[in-house]
């Protein structure tokens, strides 16, 4: 768990107990920007049906490529934290 002393210490990294609530904010603002697109491909429609039409579908692959995308920046930079810990396990391995 992550205690207010651990931000002032660097004996422990902070960034892997937080990155699953910025992966949630990210997506957060992901489906909220999407549904801003969708609305506005709607409105889009009244003018030109097909630039509608294809805001609309834009849209809706945004979000999911941005979901995809978020996800996978997430995972690299726990991968990337896990790494540096079995690391460090190795190198207190050779040492004993």
């Amino acid at each position: 768990m992550l205690e207010f002393r651990d931000l002032f210490q660097w004996d422990r990294f902070i960034t892997p107990t937080i990155i699953k609530t910025f992966y949630w904010l990210v997506i957060a603002l992901i489906i909220l920007s999407g549904i801003r697109g969708i609305f506005a491909g709607l409105s889009e429609m009244a003018i030109s049906p097909f630039g509608g039409f294809l805001m609309l579908l834009s849209s809706l692959a945004g979000i999911i490529v941005g979901m995809v995308f978020s996800r996978i920046i997430a995972e690299f930079v726990l991968i990337v934290f896990r790494i540096n810990e079995h690391l460090g396990a190795i190198r207190e391995h050779g040492r004993m």
